[in-house]
């Protein structure tokens, strides 16, 4: 299939709404749920979207989208070949965003992911009166440092990219407070530029599967981990402190899950096989959304060993909103998403993290009480359900004018994709 429309028959409305041209780096639709969030809630309040991303087949029916995809590159496993990865994506995106524009056109451009080189694509159609939103998920220079252990000129790099990105969008979106601050401080941006919307989970998708006791391998309990495995995500540490738990502790009455695919998968699974604990620990593998709230319905315990300060978490969200308790470091932002529904070890201190575990394995009564905190913060703060109205709002006063279908309180629909 050729680099384009997925519905190349589908038809053009005869009055045209506002349309709003969404961005993601080097990821599939399928698999960006934020993405998918801010599709259906803006389809739901009236705009036509479209959407440019890589190729995927699960890309297609999501909501009403026009799907403009690329074929995916190689995955990158060097720096020549990081660079490669995302020329390619960037040229592709480059071009497919001049076809939208001659087609069907659009009235805004929403650009996200990492690192800061879309800004470039949306720049020569501000010209033309389109305005550019940066929605920020991760800070790119950070997200370096982790990778290769140290700063130097690419970090350098990195950081005027994020700058210009800063600089050259109409409006930032990030998905919390502590991202919020570093883009005013370093973008240097006046007041009322950044809108904090989260990335909270879909409230009527959040109902409890019937549990499945076979997810838990014949064990007493179930623990789960769920996301995309990259360096930055310290998954490792997880593995280390299940070592722990097992082999210095003697805990051997829970199976560990590993949900979630990404570059160090296979590094991982070597990893559990050398700590001697692959009989306590699976990877599934990517799972669709149903199977992964399954094994959440099912699970009396979740992990989450990120050690970046300035992370929301999506899975921490998903955790709450299946009462699902969880041991994680104590971090900013993860302690101000999930409150008393965690425990939280000292950053990088896998001991306690071990330690923890098995104090709230043998504690049936904090368990439960952590996952009705967790569940009510959602319900009440967290969910998408409160976010989207926010999300919805920028493209309102960017445009200066509101959409009369639909209601930005409303949940969208959709799939689970990460």
């Amino acid at each position: 299939m050729p680099d384009g429309i997925n519905d190349p028959e589908a038809p053009m409305k005869d009055t045209r709404s506002l349309r709003i041209l969404l961005i993601v780096e080097n990821v599939p639709l399928a698999r960006d749920e934020r993405l998918r969030k801010q599709v259906a809630a803006l389809i739901s309040n009236g705009y036509d979207v479209s959407v440019i991303c890589s190729r995927d087949p699960e890309n297609h029916g999501h909501g009403g989208a026009r799907i403009r995809d690329y074929r995916a590159p190689t995955e990158a496993g060097s720096k020549l070949a990081f660079v490669r990865e995302y020329t390619y994506s960037w040229l592709m995106a480059a071009w497919l965003t001049i076809r939208t524009f001659l087609s069907e056109g659009f009235d805004a451009i929403q650009v996200s992911g990492v690192p800061d080189i879309y800004f470039a694509i949306g720049k020569p159609f501000q010209v033309l009166g389109k305005p550019l939103v940066f929605d920020q998920r991760d800070l790119s220079p950070e997200l370096y440092e982790v990778r290769y252990g140290r700063r130097g000129l690419v970090y350098q790099v990195l950081r005027r990219l994020e700058r210009a990105s800063y600089r050259t969008a109409d409006h930032v979106i990030t998905v919390n407070g502590s991202l919020e601050k570093i883009a005013y401080a370093r973008g240097g941006l006046p007041a009322r530029a950044v809108t904090v919307v989260g990335n909270g989970p879909i409230l009527e998708r959040t109902y409890r599967r019937p549990p499945r006791p076979e997810l838990k391998h014949g064990r007493r309990f179930l623990c789960c981990w769920l996301g995309m495995m990259g360096p930055q995500d310290s998954v490792d540490l997880a593995l280390r402190a299940i070592h722990r738990l097992v082999h210095e502790l003697g805990r051997t009455d829970c199976h560990f899950a590993f949900l979630g695919d990404g570059e160090v998968r296979r590094d991982l699974e070597r990893l559990a096989e050398e700590l001697g604990i692959a009989g306590w620990v699976s990877f599934p593998g990517w799972v669709q959304e149903d199977e992964a709230y399954t094994y959440l319905s099912t699970a009396d315990l979740a992990l989450e060993p990120n050690l970046e300060d300035y992370v929301s978490p999506v899975k921490v969200m998903e955790y709450m909103a299946f009462a699902v308790p969880f041991v994680a470091f104590d971090l900013t932002e993860t302690r101000t998403l999930a409150g008393g529904a965690a425990v939280y070890a000292p950053p990088g201190e896998v001991s306690a993290f071990a330690s923890l575990i098995g104090r709230l394995l043998e504690r049936p009564v904090d368990r439960d009480e952590m996952g009705r905190l967790g569940r009510q913060r959602v319900e009440d703060k967290v969910a998408w359900d409160h976010q989207q109205a926010a999300y919805v709002q920028v493209y309102q006063r960017l445009l200066g004018r509101v959409t009369n279908a639909g209601d930005a309180r409303r949940p969208p629909g959709g799939r689970r994709g990460s």
